[in-house]
Protein backbone atom coordinates (compact mmCIF):
# COMPACT_ATOMS: atom_id res chain seq x y z
CA UNK A 1 0.00 0.00 0.00
CA UNK A 2 1.38 3.20 -0.54
CA UNK A 3 2.44 5.82 1.74
CA UNK A 4 -0.43 8.79 2.94
CA UNK A 5 -0.18 11.86 1.03
CA UNK A 6 0.90 14.62 4.00
CA UNK A 7 -2.22 16.96 4.35
CA UNK A 8 -1.31 20.38 4.34
CA UNK A 9 -3.25 23.66 5.33
CA UNK A 10 -3.85 26.80 3.51
CA UNK A 11 -5.99 29.04 5.56
CA UNK A 12 -8.15 31.28 2.99
CA UNK A 13 -7.59 35.23 3.78
CA UNK A 14 -11.03 35.60 3.05
CA UNK A 15 -11.90 35.05 6.44
CA UNK A 16 -9.15 37.48 8.28
CA UNK A 17 -9.33 40.55 9.50
CA UNK A 18 -8.74 42.79 6.43
CA UNK A 19 -7.32 46.26 8.07
CA UNK A 20 -4.42 43.58 9.80
CA UNK A 21 -3.66 40.71 6.68
CA UNK A 22 -0.07 41.41 7.27
CA UNK A 23 -0.69 40.36 10.50
CA UNK A 24 -2.93 37.58 9.94
CA UNK A 25 -0.16 36.20 7.76
CA UNK A 26 2.54 36.25 10.09
CA UNK A 27 0.40 35.00 12.93
CA UNK A 28 -0.72 32.09 10.41
CA UNK A 29 2.94 31.18 9.81
CA UNK A 30 3.33 31.22 13.31
CA UNK A 31 0.83 29.32 14.01
CA UNK A 32 1.78 25.96 11.44
CA UNK A 33 0.20 26.28 8.24
CA UNK A 34 1.60 25.43 5.03
CA UNK A 35 0.52 27.54 2.79
CA UNK A 36 -1.82 31.46 2.42
CA UNK A 37 -4.87 30.81 0.07
CA UNK A 38 -5.18 34.68 -1.40
CA UNK A 39 -9.07 34.64 -2.88
CA UNK A 40 -9.06 37.29 -5.76
CA UNK A 41 -12.80 38.58 -6.46
CA UNK A 42 -13.53 40.91 -9.71
CA UNK A 43 -17.31 41.43 -8.98
CA UNK A 44 -17.80 39.94 -12.08
CA UNK A 45 -17.16 36.19 -12.16
CA UNK A 46 -18.68 35.77 -8.56
CA UNK A 47 -20.94 38.34 -6.45
CA UNK A 48 -18.12 39.67 -4.83
CA UNK A 49 -14.86 42.00 -4.80
CA UNK A 50 -11.34 41.32 -2.64
CA UNK A 51 -7.92 42.54 -3.49
CA UNK A 52 -5.32 43.15 -6.16
CA UNK A 53 -1.69 42.20 -6.78
CA UNK A 54 -1.13 44.95 -4.84
CA UNK A 55 -2.53 43.72 -1.90
CA UNK A 56 -0.40 40.47 -2.99
CA UNK A 57 2.86 41.52 -3.05
CA UNK A 58 2.25 43.32 0.01
CA UNK A 59 1.39 39.63 1.38
CA UNK A 60 4.71 38.68 -0.18
CA UNK A 61 6.85 40.70 2.20
CA UNK A 62 4.67 39.89 5.28
CA UNK A 63 5.16 36.01 5.22
CA UNK A 64 7.45 33.26 3.51
CA UNK A 65 4.70 30.63 3.62
CA UNK A 66 3.30 29.83 -0.41
CA UNK A 67 1.00 32.08 -1.95
CA UNK A 68 -1.96 30.08 -3.62
CA UNK A 69 -3.60 32.95 -5.49
CA UNK A 70 -6.98 32.01 -6.75
CA UNK A 71 -8.07 34.20 -9.43
CA UNK A 72 -11.84 34.24 -9.50
CA UNK A 73 -11.73 36.79 -12.45
CA UNK A 74 -12.64 36.66 -15.57
CA UNK A 75 -10.91 37.24 -18.15
CA UNK A 76 -7.77 35.81 -16.19
CA UNK A 77 -5.38 36.29 -18.55
CA UNK A 78 -4.23 40.25 -18.86
CA UNK A 79 -3.62 39.84 -14.90
CA UNK A 80 -1.39 36.71 -14.97
CA UNK A 81 1.42 38.84 -15.44
CA UNK A 82 1.37 41.15 -12.47
CA UNK A 83 0.22 38.55 -9.98
CA UNK A 84 3.33 36.40 -10.97
CA UNK A 85 5.34 39.36 -10.60
CA UNK A 86 3.48 40.41 -7.06
CA UNK A 87 5.14 37.04 -5.67
CA UNK A 88 2.23 34.23 -6.11
CA UNK A 89 3.74 30.64 -5.91
CA UNK A 90 0.55 28.95 -7.52
CA UNK A 91 -1.93 30.77 -9.63
CA UNK A 92 -5.26 29.06 -9.76
CA UNK A 93 -7.63 29.99 -12.61
CA UNK A 94 -11.32 28.34 -13.67
CA UNK A 95 -11.80 26.88 -17.00
CA UNK A 96 -14.74 29.02 -17.24
CA UNK A 97 -12.56 32.51 -16.81
CA UNK A 98 -11.32 32.66 -20.71
CA UNK A 99 -11.43 30.92 -24.23
CA UNK A 100 -8.63 29.16 -23.77
CA UNK A 101 -7.63 27.35 -20.56
CA UNK A 102 -4.14 25.86 -22.36
CA UNK A 103 -3.43 28.83 -23.29
CA UNK A 104 -3.75 30.30 -19.72
CA UNK A 105 -2.19 27.38 -18.08
CA UNK A 106 0.96 28.11 -20.28
CA UNK A 107 1.32 31.19 -19.52
CA UNK A 108 1.38 30.58 -15.87
CA UNK A 109 4.08 27.95 -15.98
CA UNK A 110 6.18 30.45 -18.51
CA UNK A 111 6.12 33.22 -15.53
CA UNK A 112 7.54 30.28 -13.62
CA UNK A 113 4.52 29.91 -11.17
CA UNK A 114 2.51 26.88 -10.82
CA UNK A 115 -0.47 26.44 -12.41
CA UNK A 116 -3.69 25.40 -11.05
CA UNK A 117 -7.32 24.78 -12.32
CA UNK A 118 -10.42 25.16 -10.07
CA UNK A 119 -13.55 23.36 -10.72
CA UNK A 120 -16.62 24.77 -9.22
CA UNK A 121 -19.74 22.55 -7.90
CA UNK A 122 -21.63 22.34 -11.63
CA UNK A 123 -17.49 22.07 -13.48
CA UNK A 124 -17.20 18.46 -14.21
CA UNK A 125 -14.34 16.92 -14.29
CA UNK A 126 -13.74 16.59 -17.78
CA UNK A 127 -12.92 20.27 -17.73
CA UNK A 128 -9.46 18.94 -16.90
CA UNK A 129 -9.18 16.81 -20.16
CA UNK A 130 -6.13 17.51 -22.36
CA UNK A 131 -4.63 19.86 -19.87
CA UNK A 132 -3.10 17.62 -17.47
CA UNK A 133 0.47 18.16 -18.32
CA UNK A 134 0.18 21.46 -17.64
CA UNK A 135 -1.50 21.03 -14.13
CA UNK A 136 -0.15 21.57 -11.08
CA UNK A 137 -2.80 21.76 -8.47
CA UNK A 138 -6.49 20.87 -8.86
CA UNK A 139 -9.17 23.11 -6.66
CA UNK A 140 -12.17 21.43 -6.18
CA UNK A 141 -14.40 24.16 -4.98
CA UNK A 142 -17.20 22.14 -2.48
CA UNK A 143 -19.21 25.25 -2.24
CA UNK A 144 -20.22 28.09 -5.34
CA UNK A 145 -17.30 30.67 -5.20
CA UNK A 146 -17.71 34.55 -4.39
CA UNK A 147 -18.03 34.47 -0.33
CA UNK A 148 -16.75 33.05 2.80
CA UNK A 149 -18.42 30.82 5.29
CA UNK A 150 -20.96 28.75 2.96
CA UNK A 151 -22.04 25.20 4.18
CA UNK A 152 -20.08 22.02 2.78
CA UNK A 153 -21.73 20.56 -0.72
CA UNK A 154 -21.24 17.26 -0.07
CA UNK A 155 -19.14 16.97 -3.65
CA UNK A 156 -16.99 13.46 -2.57
CA UNK A 157 -17.54 11.68 -5.55
CA UNK A 158 -15.91 14.36 -7.25
CA UNK A 159 -13.50 15.15 -5.18
CA UNK A 160 -12.53 10.85 -5.87
CA UNK A 161 -12.99 11.36 -9.97
CA UNK A 162 -10.51 14.07 -9.82
CA UNK A 163 -8.04 12.24 -7.48
CA UNK A 164 -7.72 9.20 -9.73
CA UNK A 165 -7.44 11.25 -12.83
CA UNK A 166 -4.57 14.03 -11.67
CA UNK A 167 -1.86 11.48 -10.78
CA UNK A 168 0.99 13.22 -8.73
CA UNK A 169 -0.77 16.76 -8.88
CA UNK A 170 -1.80 18.24 -6.15
CA UNK A 171 -5.84 18.07 -4.64
CA UNK A 172 -7.06 20.77 -2.87
CA UNK A 173 -10.65 21.24 -1.82
CA UNK A 174 -12.00 24.64 -0.90
CA UNK A 175 -15.47 25.53 0.80
CA UNK A 176 -17.12 24.46 4.00
CA UNK A 177 -13.99 22.90 5.03
CA UNK A 178 -14.27 22.41 9.08
CA UNK A 179 -12.68 19.78 11.26
CA UNK A 180 -16.33 17.76 10.79
CA UNK A 181 -16.23 17.89 6.92
CA UNK A 182 -12.09 17.47 6.48
CA UNK A 183 -12.06 13.50 6.87
CA UNK A 184 -14.63 12.91 3.97
CA UNK A 185 -12.84 14.92 1.86
CA UNK A 186 -8.90 13.90 2.97
CA UNK A 187 -10.74 10.09 2.82
CA UNK A 188 -11.72 11.00 -0.80
CA UNK A 189 -8.11 11.81 -1.67
CA UNK A 190 -7.22 15.65 -0.77
CA UNK A 191 -4.22 16.48 0.41
CA UNK A 192 -4.79 20.00 0.48
CA UNK A 193 -7.90 21.67 2.50
CA UNK A 194 -8.19 25.48 1.69
CA UNK A 195 -9.83 26.68 5.20
CA UNK A 196 -11.50 30.48 5.89
CA UNK A 197 -13.81 30.48 8.94
CA UNK A 198 -12.47 27.18 10.58
CA UNK A 199 -9.00 28.49 10.25
CA UNK A 200 -9.70 32.06 12.07
CA UNK A 201 -12.33 30.88 14.37
CA UNK A 202 -11.49 32.55 17.97
CA UNK A 203 -8.83 35.06 16.82
CA UNK A 204 -4.93 34.78 16.64
CA UNK A 205 -4.64 32.99 20.09
CA UNK A 206 -6.95 30.33 18.36
CA UNK A 207 -4.88 29.95 15.16
CA UNK A 208 -2.38 27.13 16.66
CA UNK A 209 -5.41 24.61 17.32
CA UNK A 210 -7.45 24.97 14.79
CA UNK A 211 -4.35 24.27 12.20
CA UNK A 212 -4.13 21.10 14.63
CA UNK A 213 -7.20 20.14 14.61
CA UNK A 214 -7.75 20.37 10.89
CA UNK A 215 -4.48 18.41 10.75
CA UNK A 216 -5.38 15.99 13.50
CA UNK A 217 -8.68 14.55 11.22
CA UNK A 218 -5.82 13.51 9.05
Amino acid sequence: MPAARPVRIAPSLLSADFAALGEAARAMEAAGADALHVDVMDGHFVPNITIGPGVVAALRRASALPLDVHLMIAPADPFIEVFAAAGADILTVHPEAGPHLHRTLQSIRARGVKAGVALNPATPVSALDHVLGLVDMVLVMTVNPGFGGQAFLPLTDKIQAVRARIGDATLAVDGGITADTAPRVIEAGADWLVAGTAAFAGGPGSYAANIRALRGVA
